[in-house]
């Protein structure tokens, strides 16, 4: 491909996500339907102008790793400590109904083999704590008791998710389930949460003391982004995917983040927050070509739409995907419509489900008709919820004043 070529399809790609995702959040929808529909406009399914290839592949690549990161650095891992059983108990449910019932009925129900019943159910078990926050945020309702529930709850569901996601695709790249290369990622995972505090109060403490005396500006970018490119290399050496590297990063950094025991760091959060201002315009530069390239790889025309399999497969898989969530909150002892606020504040799937989707079809697992319905399916989870919980508060208002 020639290099003026290149620079169109870039241009064309930068700007469609944009010109949706502003569209989409003025319908009151989350910014990255816009992104994903305008990768489906802009590909095969509709217009055909574009289709993916190596160069843009590359740039979606640094972009999912950027958008891990991001998550990994607004994970507030301390909401858990407010919030105590709650969450822990909203998560754990969340996070094991899902996976549970949505690999149980690809395996035993559609008769998939047993990596893609894995991976359809680890995607189900995604929440997205930045579609979740900015709707608790519009609702004013984050510092409210449910909020919080729901945001120490997110945070833990990030965490497991990411692990599953490193075991899910060690087994993809290893061809099977092996208990000696799981034991090796899950080492992985122990040793950065012992050693990436220290790490990142190391690299902080090194990089601050710099910036004093650097005349060039742009500093905190380039070394942050350098980072994150090193823990994706880690990351792929040791044998855990690169996506793990991008998260680890984000999280190191993030000044909530902790050492485990007790044991508190020193931090510098005015640096940390000049980490999270500096980093975002070049995060919300690479993350929108990860989503535009998730709906180029869709093909609708070479979907079955006649076949009842994916109407059926999507609609069961949507149900449990919502059900799902619901498990952890029903364990609690509130009131119903509390409940159910809850249950629909971890719906959300965004951007960590597309995730999931993602590297289950470029390791080869999805096939055209399974990614997209399970495209469908996080749509439907990530657009539905949202809109939900707003109508549910205009219309009841706060559940504080129900009785338990």
């Amino acid at each position: 491909m020639e290099t003026h070529t290149f620079f169109l399809q870039l241009l064309a790609i930068l700007l469609a996500a944009r010109v949706f995702a502003e569209i989409a959040v003025r319908l009151n929808a989350p910014s990255v339907i816009g992104e994903l529909v305008a990768g489906v406009v802009l590909g095969p399914s509709l217009l055909g102008w574009l289709e993916p290839n190596e160069a843009l592949k590359m740039l979606a690549e640094i972009g999912i790793l950027l958008l891990l990161f991001k998550v990994g650095l607004e994970t507030d891992v301390r909401r858990l400590t407010h919030t105590g059983n709650e969450s822990i108990i909203v998560a754990m449910g969340g996070f094991l109904m899902p996976f549970v019932l949505g690999s149980a009925l690809a395996y035993h129900g559609f008769q998939l083999p047993l990596l893609v019943s894995l991976f359809i159910g680890g995607t189900l078990t995604a929440t997205s704590i930045g579609i979740t926050i900015r709707v608790l945020a519009d609702l004013d309702r984050q510092q409210a008791r449910e909020g919080q529930i729901v945001l120490g709850a997110a945070v833990l569901d990030d965490v497991l998710g990411i692990m599953l996601l490193a075991l899910l695709y060690e087994f993809s790249t290893s061809g099977g389930i092996s208990l000696v290369n799981t034991s090796k990622v899950m080492i992985f995972i122990a040793s950065f949460f012992v050693l990436a505090p220290l790490a990142a109060r190391l690299i902080c403490v090194i990089i601050n003391r710099f910036s004093h005396f650097s005349e060039i500006p742009g500093l905190i970018p380039t070394t942050m982004v350098a980072l994150v490119l090193f823990f994706a290399w880690l990351a792929h050496e040791i044998g855990a995917p690169e996506l793990l590297g991008g998260f680890a990063a984000g999280l190191a950094l993030s000044r909530r983040f902790f050492f485990p025991f007790g044991l508190a760091l020193k931090r510098d959060d005015e640096f940390s927050d000049q980490i999270y201002v500096q980093m975002s315009p070049v995060i919300h530069l690479f993350t929108p070509i990860f989503f535009v390239m998730v709906g180029l790889s869709l093909n609708l025309h070479e979907v079955n739409w006649g076949s009842t399999f994916i109407w059926a497969f999507a609609l069961l898989f949507f149900v449990i995907a919502i059900a799902g969530k619901f498990s952890g909150a029903i364990l609690l002892r509130d009131s119903w419509y509390m409940k159910l606020q809850i249950g629909l504040s971890m719906a959300p799937r965004g951007e960590v489900g597309l995730v999931f989707a993602e590297l289950g079809r470029t390791s080869g697992i999805f096939n055209n008709e399974v990614y997209a319905a399970m495209i469908m399916v996080i749509a439907l989870t990530t657009l539905l919820p949202p809109l939900l919980m707003k109508w549910l508060y205009s219309h009841k208002g706060s559940p504080d004043a129900d009785p338990v």
